[in-house]
């Protein structure tokens, strides 16, 4: 059996739920994690304007308060000509786990996020996007080269890859994020459809890994 979690990292409850989803896995090590990058708005040409900005922060706010993880409000408002397009940030991910296959992909997953959310930065602009996922990947002892990450990030199978994951996503029922399932290599259980504190979640996994055991 291994989880399998589908997110995208310019999703806000996808930023909180990364706390809790690292707190399970550490509680369950034995259990291999698969990410999926989901497309939140991939492919998104509008420019996002201020009534976008401002309807965007009573949701952050409620992930702030459930997560208690921060968000650059200031940043984000202040930032002028923003298209709010996800897919360059998801396939730095999946860039991520083309090159480094063994690599701690939830660590990278979570500082691409941070870049976003925390910092401020640019998570449209590969350039900005190969930085964070390198430096990422440096503290997990992997050592790559910007250049070489950026252009896998612009390869004809990067871009691919990452249309796929967004179609084996929906393929497996997910059209919302974050998704945390259980599969067995045939089935898949939801473990949870949305963000769920750690505690929540160990709880839904018993009963998920219980339900597989037994069909």
């Amino acid at each position: 059996m291994k989880l399998v979690y589908v997110g995208d990292p310019m999703c806000s409850w996808c930023y909180g739920f990364g706390k809790e989803l690292t707190a399970l896995t550490a509680r369950h090590p034995e259990l291999e994690l698969e990410i999926m990058v989901g497309g939140l708005r991939a492919g998104a040409t509008d420019i996002l304007d201020d009534a976008g900005k401002q309807f965007r922060l009573p949701h952050w706010a409620r992930v702030e308060e459930s997560s208690g993880l921060p968000f650059n409000r200031q940043a984000f408002l202040a930032r002028q000509n923003f298209v709010y397009d996800t897919e360059p940030i998801c396939r730095a991910v999946v860039a991520a786990r083309m090159l480094v296959p063994q690599a701690n992909l939830l660590f990278v997953f979570r500082e691409l996020q941070n870049a976003f959310y925390v910092n401020g930065l640019d998570t449209t602009n590969g350039e900005v996007l190969s930085q964070v996922a390198v430096q990422a990947l440096s503290d997990l002892g992997h050592e790559i080269d910007v250049q070489k990450f950026h252009a896998k990030w612009t390869a004809a199978d990067t871009i691919a890859e990452t249309r796929t994951d967004f179609q084996n996503a929906r393929a497996i029922g997910v059209n919302s994020f974050p998704a945390l399932l259980l599969t067995d290599g045939e089935g898949y259980v939801m473990v949870s459809p949305g963000y769920m504190h750690v505690d929540q979640l160990d709880i839904k996994l018993g009963a998920a890994i219980e339900q597989l055991a037994t069909v």
